[in-house]
């Protein structure tokens, strides 16, 4: 609510601009022509001083706050003082010629509990600003006694027509700490272990990303949770389902120690309930948008960013991981220090243990849905052909090496279920005939060897296709850091990107669809062309 406060008193500021801006127009324009109305008397003064004294300061409120910065103590003070001084002009304005046979209109009381609901502050300063500013009243009287006017009335006069601002005072600190609890229920709502939740990022069915830093380290990270709402309102199953995949990714990522696999740094439920775990805050784009923004890359860049994905991939290989969803919008092309183009692999959420059959990965893939994307499925998954093992994920990426250079997908269907059928069943189309750059044939044979039907016949491990890859290439048309940096420097410079949040949408959107199973049916339709269904 602090953190509010600078825009709450530009509110305030806007709201009594208005507020005098009305009677000071009555006072210029229609005071002088009818002496007859109950303002008249106060025309010209104190009512077109007073007013324009007041509109002054409520346009100097909203040209000083925003240079007051995040200063929300001295934010405070000003809306206090603001407070006080508004006051005391109703006062005079209400008792210039002071009349205690009737009760005036409190304005002044409207203006304390205004303020107390607009700007958070404690009960006891609300209650002391209160006071102050009811009492501007009686110093009003006074004022207007100074002034030799004659003022007649009893200590019951005054009393009833003291109290009501004072009355205001006292019920002004009921909103005052509403509006104080509310702000500390936000406050620990948004925290999630050691870290303080900020903007969201992205937000799926029944799960979001967000922004976040941690609150001694003020480290920026991607939070990623699932409120327990969500899991309440979802069917059993479905609620398993999504509960044993997050946590199944989770503790795949935690075992990982590659830097181009994402980096895991806490996961747990929090005390409402709220999965969560929390991941390195990447900056770039991942390969998905990167064809899709700025169409198919050279070779050599594919190359140096496959290279990447496969050391990810090896490791995960090795510890008897199988990743089933590796796609572009899986691999995210980042600034890493002062290195860029450095490859993360992200989206462990329907990782599987090496040899594991088909029926345990059912339950973690939601009733009659398949495990994987269709456009990246390799065809022994398809058919149910015995175990998976790792060469899945080695046709995976044959086939994100196939759209770097050509920015298309391998087989291109109206419909899920037909790339399905091509991909267990059709041969592919080479790269080189459908990119419009120059592949050598080494590199369009590498792809091929990648998408072959059958596991035997591809590369047999994530390290054996890295070699291949960089044998492709002579050393001319390699992807070199400077190459990268002007790339970078061109498209991504780092005076254009959002400081501090540094992540591309998309890997939000990625993050949250990757581990919640889809509401529709069996098989989602897949986009026509370019689209890469997730």
């Amino acid at each position: 609510m602090l953190a509010q406060a600078g825009r709450r008193l530009r509110s305030l500021g806007a709201a009594f601009a208005v507020l005098w801006a009305v009677p000071l127009v009555l006072f210029l324009l229609v005071a002088p022509h009818q002496p007859s109305l109950p303002m008249a008397p106060l025309w010209p003064m104190p009512g077109a001083a007073v007013a324009g004294t007041g509109l002054a300061l409520s346009l100097l409120l909203l040209v000083v706050t925003p240079r007051l910065g995040r200063r929300s103590e001295v934010q405070l003070f000003l809306g206090s003082a603001f407070l006080v001084v508004t006051a005391l002009l109703f006062g005079l304005m209400e008792y210039w010629v002071p009349a205690f046979d009737r009760t005036p209109a409190t304005f002044i009381g409207v203006a304390i509990l205004a303020v107390s609901a607009i700007l958070p502050n404690t009960a006891g300063r609300t209650l002391a600003v209160g006071l102050l500013a009811a009492t501007m009243a009686p110093l009003a009287v006074i004022l207007s006694q100074l002034r030799a006017v004659r003022v007649e009335a009893t200590w019951f006069q005054y009393f009833v027509v003291f109290l009501p601002n004072y009355l205001c005072a006292l019920l002004a600190v009921i909103p005052a700490q509403i509006i104080r609890q509310l702000g500390q229920q936000v406050r620990k709502a948004r925290e999630v272990g050691s870290y303080r939740l900020e903007e969201m990022l992205g937000k799926g069915g029944m799960g979001e990303v967000y922004k976040a830093s941690h609150q001694l380290l003020a480290r920026p990270a991607a939070v990623k949770l699932i409120r327990p709402e969500v899991l309440g309102a979802a069917e059993p199953g479905r609620a398993l389902v999504i509960r044993e995949r997050f946590s199944r990714e989770a503790k795949a990522t935690a075992s990982l120690r590659s830097p181009h696999t994402i980096s895991l740094y806490d996961f747990g439920v929090a005390q409402d309930g709220t999965y969560f775990f929390v991941m390195e805050l990447l900056d770039g784009l991942d390969l998905e948008s990167l064809v899709e923004r700025f169409g198919p890359v050279p070779p050599g860049r594919a190359v140096h960013l496959l290279v990447q994905a496969c050391e990810s991939l090896e490791e995960a290989h090795q510890l008897g991981l199988i990743h089933r969803d590796v796609k572009p919008s899986n691999i995210f092309a980042c600034r890493m220090g002062l290195a860029v183009d450095f490859v993360k692999v992200l989206d462990f959420g329907l990782v599987a243990q090496q040899g594991e059959s088909k029926a345990p990965d059912a339950r973690l893939t939601a009733p009659d849905h398949t495990a994987g994307t269709p456009a990246y499925m390799a065809p022994e998954a398809i058919l149910g052909q015995g175990p998976l093992d790792h060469r899945a994920d080695i046709y995976a990426l044959g086939c994100v090496a196939y759209w770097l250079v050509t920015g298309h997908l391998v087989f291109e269907a109206p419909t899920a279920l037909e790339q399905l059928v091509h991909h267990a069943h059709t041969v592919p189309v080479p790269p080189s005939r459908r990119s419009e750059l120059p592949i050598p044939p080494a590199f369009d044979q590498v792809i091929l060897d990648c998408l072959a039907k059958h596991p035997a016949e591809r590369p047999q491990s994530a390290g054996e296709l890295a070699r291949r890859l960089r044998a492709t290439l002579p050393e001319e048309e390699s992807w070199t850091e400077a190459r990268a940096q002007l790339w970078w420097q061109r498209h991504r410079p780092e005076s254009a990107r959002p400081a501090p949040i540094a992540c591309d949408l998309r890997l939000a959107t990625t993050l949250i669809e990757g581990w919640i199973p889809p509401d529709d049916p069996a098989v989602p339709e897949a986009p026509p062309t370019h689209a890469v269904t997730r």
